[in-house]
């Protein structure tokens, strides 16, 4: 099985680094389940993140025929527009649609044996390229007028699972995005070692569309 991490121009690297990390010693405790890479669009390079002085290097283009996660970070850089500044965050996610990302998403939704996951403004890329329509879904919450605005259904929740699609709030909430796969993929007892290990406890109820409907007091 494997996790994909992507990387884009502009990415946010905590995005990357919290889940890439949790997954990767959920693989540890998995027994080694889990091939994480560093992927793009477009193939091996080294990608500038929106934090400044800090890259990543790509290894392989994305696959959406390989089994397992696909993990899409958001954007990080000023938020205001700024006459001064060009790469603003939301600049910088609606350029992910110009890329190939989108129809590579396409194809892994139609593959049933992977996850596609997003963190902080992930959701928002691929929801303004028009790939998550009808969908449900969270973004952080100075996105989610926006993301809302493209047809997907929003809840602000900090962890939200739409099945094939496991989309996670503000930036540290790629920590809880991770303890949330493990627990999906392998169950409580390897994603319960990881929080051990590092120390965290997991924040909020990952919201699942099952259950009664909450009743208004």
């Amino acid at each position: 099985m494997y996790a994909q991490v992507v990387l884009f121009d502009g990415f946010d690297p905590l995005d990357v680094i919290a889940p890439y990390e949790v997954l990767s010693a959920g693989s540890d405790a998995a027994g080694g389940a889990l091939e994480l890479s560093l992927v793009t669009a477009e193939g091996a390079r080294t990608v500038i993140s929106g934090t400044p002085g800090l890259s990543l290097e790509a290894t392989a283009k994305l696959d959406p025929a390989l089994p397992g996660l696909i993990v899409i970070p958001g954007a990080s850089g000023p938020v205001a527009a700024d006459p001064d500044v060009v790469d603003t965050i939301p600049v910088l996610l609606a350029r992910v649609g110009g890329t190939d990302l989108p129809a590579l998403v396409r194809q892994a939704f139609d593959n049933p044996d992977l996850i596609v996951a997003t963190v902080c403004g992930g959701s928002l890329a691929l929801a303004m390229a028009g790939v998550l329509e009808g969908r449900t879904a969270v973004t952080h919450r100075l996105g989610l007028e926006v993301l809302e605005a493209t047809g997907v259904t929003v809840v602000d929740a900090r962890v939200v699972d739409d099945g094939n699609l496991v989309t996670a709030g503000g930036v540290t909430s790629g920590l809880d995005l991770g303890f949330y796969l493990l627990d999906r993929l392998f169950g409580p007892k390897v994603a319960l070692s990881v929080e051990h290990l590092f120390q965290y406890e997991r924040r909020g109820i990952v919201w699942r569309n099952a259950g009664l409907e909450p009743v208004e007091v």
